[in-house]
């Protein structure tokens, strides 16, 4: 006889899917704002040079 109720695993699955999304935009993000903080010190660098 098959199981009757929900299937547990998808659940997790579904969940640990998303919390990994959620990790891995976080690191994204991160890392697209400490790109664009360099870029911001050099540009203000090369003014002061000038």
């Amino acid at each position: 006889m098959a199981k009757v109720g929900k299937n547990k695993n998808a659940k997790n699955k579904a969940k640990h899917n998303k919390l990994l999304a959620q990790k891995i935009n976080k690191k994204k993000a991160e890392k697209e704002a400490h790109k664009k903080r360099l870029k911001e010190i050099i540009t203000k660098a090369k003014k002061q040079e000038e």
